[in-house]
């Protein structure tokens, strides 16, 4: 092994200690770099999937990603889950090796790649090359090019030289945000009468939820969060839960009734506004964001401080103290009594559609969420099923709920799981995919009972892709391109070593029950054969300008 390749994997590891991948003679010696580094490596079966796992598990752990591929088809297999990556900002190096001459035919041009997915990029000759860990947590997913004549070559042939120390500081560091640039958005949040507070991942990442709860609790806001922080504020009296399309009807409602909404560290995207309608048109919209372009890069915003969401809340909320400011602001007694009783979706009154062969994915979700033990981490794939898991089944804190749903791709929600399962294996990791992502993403049930994983992975199968169904039905278009017959998805995982269940009905799923018991010594997948009379609630919003 090369003196070259063994100082790359040292600097990699101070970004993690696990990778994911699939090998390939491109990044054989690599691989085993970074285990002699003291990496562990997880093998997936594709690499769309190692792109995710790796994702998942920078997500819901709290260091970054590292996803290792093969030169050329390696990369291109592993593209969609980059891009959700980077559309998500998650801090991801993904290694590359790269081939100089352009008649190779593992030739890519992987600047325009991972310029055209939204990465950065940077093209690595050493160890000093790799981005130092606070450098990727500002910019996210990079694509580190490692040309192989670096990979092949011994000591004196290129760049060897050795990365220096890094203290990884904790997000945001410990500066002071300045007050003068806070000014224009502390006066607003003083004078509000009915303020809203939306977190986004911006906030997860800083570490601001108990600053944002401080200030919201002094000036009387109410607390929603984007659905990349759910659960950022589990337990407080004036939560909302996720606001926008996943909104319950009493969210909506004291949403739209705000005078001022703060998005803090939330990009305010058509998911989250409703496409902008989920707010009064005479609110005040005010943004904390990062970077300075991402202010009102999707809905109008009348106020946006450009910072770090805890700094920025932490100085206004010491300015409101040192004025002796308090305002009840939105909350009252009363309005606590509502919440309490009627902001979770569970509490919304529906009619049951199961009919004895297929279940109501509500009342599905509603029993899943009694009966699963309070740790537990939420993985959730994309498709028309993805509302019920993500509303209905309740997580401990903003760390529980992985939701890569960035670049809107089925597919990805069972790498999720095993990103986030091997990032807190103190939890149960709960996957919630559709028929359609389940089967794209199969290969993966070898990955789960190879490294033996406990999870439970529950198909909402309603044997179709359910969003075009719903889209395109009322239109009288035909659906047998979007129509599939029933497979029995609990036989095919026995056969990659799985235990499984049919569920058809609310009693069906008494054995759960029996296997959350036990030692929990395999996985367990429920084929939930689930209705499909309607669309999902959130479908419609969904499809607004497709």
């Amino acid at each position: 092994m090369t003196r070259i390749v063994s100082a790359i994997a040292r600097a990699l590891s101070m970004h993690s200690d696990r990778a994911f991948g699939v090998v390939g003679s491109g990044n054989f010696h690599l691989v085993n770099a970074l285990r002699a580094a003291g990496m562990d490596f997880v093998a997936a079966r594709h690499e769309g999937g190692a792109a995710t796992m790796a994702d998942a598990y920078a997500r819901i752990g709290r260091r970054g990603g590292v996803l290792t591929v093969h030169q050329g088809p390696g990369l291109t297999n592993a593209l969609t889950g980059i891009a959700e990556a980077a559309k998500s900002r998650t801090p991801l190096l993904v290694l590359v090796p790269e081939v100089s001459s352009p008649r190779s035919n593992f030739h890519l041009d992987l600047p325009a790649l991972a310029k055209g997915i939204g990465a950065g990029f940077v093209r690595a000759r050493g160890a000093a090359d790799i981005p130092a860990p606070r450098e990727l947590s500002a910019q996210g997913t990079v694509m580190v090019a490692l040309p192989v004549d670096v990979l092949a070559a011994d000591s004196g042939e290129a760049n060897e030289r050795e990365t220096p120390s890094v203290v990884v500081s904790e997000p945001g560091g410990e500066e002071r945000f300045p007050l003068s640039d806070a000014e224009p958005l502390l006066e607003r949040i003083a004078s509000a009468r009915r303020p809203v507070f939306i977190a986004g991942h911006g906030a997860v990442m800083s570490g601001a939820g108990p600053a944002l709860a401080e200030l919201a609790e002094r000036c009387g806001a109410l607390l929603a969060v984007s659905a990349r922080a759910k659960g950022l504020f589990v337990g407080n009296p004036w939560y909302l839960d996720v606001s926008g399309g996943f909104a319950s009807p009493l969210a909506a409602e004291l949403i739209r009734g705000a005078d001022l909404v703060v998005a803090w560290g939330a990009s305010l995207t058509m998911w989250t506004t409703r496409h902008g309608r989920i707010f009064d048109p005479d609110a005040t919209v005010a943004q904390v964001a990062l970077h300075p372009g991402d202010l009102g890069s999707h809905t109008r915003v009348d106020c946006g401080v450009v910072g770090d969401a805890r700094k920025v809340a932490e100085c206004i909320g010491a300015a409101l103290v040192q004025r002796g400011f308090t305002s009840k602001g939105y909350r009252s007694d009363a309005l606590r009594e509502r919440i309490a009783s009627a902001v979770r979706w569970r509490d919304v009154p529906y009619e049951d559609d199961s009919d004895g062969e297929r279940l109501d994915p509500r009342t599905l979700t509603i029993a899943l969420d009694d009966m699963l033990p309070e740790a537990r981490t939420v993985a959730v794939d994309s498709g028309n099923f993805v509302g019920y898991p993500a509303m209905y089944l309740r997580v401990p804190d903003e760390r529980a709920f992985c939701f890569t749903q960035a670049f809107q791709s089925i597919g990805l929600g069972l790498p999720t799981a095993i990103g986030a399962a091997l990032a807190r294996p103190d939890r149960l990791t709960v996957a919630a995919v559709g028929d359609g992502g389940f089967l794209m993403s199969i290969a993966e049930l070898e990955t789960v009972t190879r490294l033996g994983l406990p999870m439970l992975i529950v198909v909402y199968d309603d044997a179709a892709y359910g969003a075009e169904v719903h889209h395109f039905a009322p239109g009288g278009h035909p659906l047998d391109t979007v129509q599939f017959p029933d497979r029995d998805l609990a036989a095919m995982a026995r056969g990659f070593g799985c235990e499984a269940l049919t569920v058809r009905t609310r009693a069906d799923l008494e054995p759960l029950l029996s296997w959350l018991a036990s030692p929990r010594e395999s996985a367990l997948l429920i084929d939930a054969k689930v209705t499909s009379k309607r669309g999902a609630w959130w479908l419609e919003e969904a499809f607004v300008g497709h």
